[in-house]
C-alpha cells in the first residue's frame, strides 16, 4: 500500500456511502422538479368533470374538495344518500355554486349482482353527456383486518374483494371508453403501502391482495393507454388520518410524524397526477418507501407479523 493511501475498508465504505447518497438524490429529484415547475391545470388538461368514488370521508372527501378547488365539476359516488347530499352541499357552498355536482348512490359491494347492475346504470346516466376528464378510484374496504385468514368472515372478505377490485374495474370500464374517444383523461387508482413498501402484509392478507391487483391493473393500463393521451396512475398512501385506520392503533402504535393528514396528502397527490405510473405523493412517506427497500424481506415479514399481532390484540380486546 502506498504511503498516505486510504485503507481499503475506508474507500469501500466511502464508495457505498456515495452510492447511497446518489440514490437518495435521484429518488428525491422528481419531488424537487415537481415543486419547481408550474402546477398542471388538471381541468384544462383532462376535462371539466371528475368522478370520485368514496367521497364522503377521509381521502375521498379531501380529494373531492381539492378537485373542486381546481375547478372540476364532480360526480360523487357512494353508498349513503345522506352523506352524499352533505358533501355535495358542502362543495357547492364552498365555491358559491360555481362547482356543479351529481351524486350516484351505489353500494359497490353489490357489483356483479342485480343490485350492482342498477348501480352501474345510475353511474352511466350520471356521466352521460358530460366530459369526464378524471376518475379517482378511492373507495375501498379494509375490514375485517388484523385477523388470521381462518378467523375472518368469508362473506365480508368477498365483499372486500368486490369493492376493492371488482367495483374499481367496473367503474373504470364505464368511464374509460369516452376518454379513449376524446384522446385525453386521467385515472387515479388509490393503492396501498401494503403492496409497494413491504413484501407481505399478514393478518390483512385479503386487503393487501386486492391492492396488489390494483397495482398491476394500474401499471398495465398505463402502458396500454399512455399513447392514447390517458394518464393512469397508482397513488400510494401509507398511514393517513382516516377512518380506515383505527384510532386505538393510531394512538398507541404510530408515530404522528409518519401519519399524514388527508388534506395534506391530497394536495400533494393532485400535483402528481400525470407524472408517471406510480406516485407516493407525501414526501415523508416517499422517504419511508426508500428506506424500506434496504430492509431484507425476512426482516419485513417478521416485523409486520409482530406489529399486526399487536393490532389484533388491540382491536379484538385480547390485551
Amino acid at each position: 500500500m502506498a504511503t498516505g493511501a486510504a485503507p481499503l475498508w475506508f474507500t469501500s465504505l466511502a464508495g457505498l456511502g456515495a452510492a447511497y447518497l446518489t440514490v437518495v438524490f435521484l429518488r428525491l429529484l422528481p419531488y424537487l422538479a415537481l415543486y419547481l415547475r408550474r402546477p398542471k391545470d388538471l381541468r384544462r388538461c383532462y376535462g371539466e368533470w371528475a368522478v370520485v368514488t368514496g367521497p364522503t370521508t377521509g381521502l375521498g372527501r379531501s380529494m373531492a374538495m381539492e378537485l373542486a378547488r381546481r375547478g372540476f365539476n364532480l360526480v360523487l359516488l357512494d353508498l349513503d344518500r345522506d352523506n352524499l347530499r352533505e358533501v355535495s352541499e358542502a362543495i357547492r357552498e364552498a365555491h358559491a355554486g360555481a362547482v356543479a355536482t351529481r351524486t350516484v348512490v351505489f353500494d359497490l359491494s353489490t357489483v356483479g349482482t342485480g343490485a350492482g347492475e342498477e348501480g352501474m346504470r345510475r353511474l352511466r346516466e350520471a356521466v352521460d353527456g358530460v366530459e369526464v376528464g378524471m376518475l379517482v378510484n378511492n373507495a375501498a374496504v379494509a375490514r375485517p383486518g388484523a385477523l388470521y385468514f381462518h378467523e375472518a368472515d368469508v362473506e365480508r372478505l368477498v365483499a372486500m374483494i368486490r369493492v376493492n377490485a371488482m367495483a374499481l374495474t367496473a367503474v373504470t370500464a364505464a368511464v374509460l371508453p369516452a376518454m379513449a374517444r376524446r384522446g385525453r383523461g386521467a385515472i387515479v387508482n388509490v393503492g396501498s403501502g401494503s403492496t409497494v413498501a413491504v413484501p407481505s402484509f399478514p393478518l390483512y392478507t385479503v386487503y393487501s391482495s386486492t391492492k396488489r391487483y390494483v397495482e398491476q391493473l394500474s401499471k398495465s393500463l398505463y402502458v396500454e393507454y399512455k399513447g392514447k393521451g390517458i394518464d393512469v396512475q397508482l397513488q400510494v398512501p401509507f398511514y393517513v388520518h382516516t377512518n380506515m385506520l383505527s384510532a386505538a392503533i393510531k394512538d398507541r402504535m404510530l408515530l404522528p410524524a409518519f401519519v399524514a393528514t388527508a388534506d395534506d396528502y391530497t394536495r400533494a397527490a393532485a400535483r402528481w397526477v400525470g407524472h408517471g405510473h406510480i406516485a407516493v405523493p407525501d414526501a415523508g412517506q416517499q422517504l419511508q418507501w426508500f428506506l424500506a427497500a434496504f430492509v431484507p424481506d425476512f426482516a419485513h415479514d417478521w416485523y409486520r407479523l409482530r406489529k399486526h399481532l399487536q393490532h389484533r390484540a388491540i382491536l379484538w380486546n385480547l390485551i
